[in-house]
């Protein structure tokens, strides 16, 4: 994609992401990378950032003789979540309106 991801659409795509199922490092970022290029190295730092503002907390599974830590959303992350989704709606419509002439088919 041509267009620039800013830190709050990056934060929105990570939660809702988190928001149906617990998931560790290497699976989110490989979710992410279906729909954005984003590396591990730029998604770590928005996982401990998240995690200072409580939107998230993560927990260690052992898997095949290490820990492998899983990140969950709180009820503060699904809160800022279901805010951002409704944010979104109206962005998306107001770019849609500019960029479509407001023909959402286009």
């Amino acid at each position: 994609m041509g267009f620039q991801i800013g830190s709050a659409l990056l934060d929105a795509c990570v939660l809702s992401v988190l928001s149906k199922d617990d998931t560790y490092g290497y699976v989110l970022t490989q979710t992410m990378k279906q729909v954005m290029d984003i590396s591990e190295s730029t998604l770590y730092p928005v996982l401990r950032r998240l995690q200072k503002e409580n939107y998230l907390k993560t927990y260690d599974q052992p898997f095949q003789g290490r820990n492998r830590r899983y990140y969950a959303i709180t009820s503060e992350g699904k809160a800022k979540y279901e805010m951002y989704k409704r944010e979104w709606i109206v962005y998306k419509n107001q770019v849609d309106a500019i960029l479509c002439g407001g023909d959402k088919d286009e």
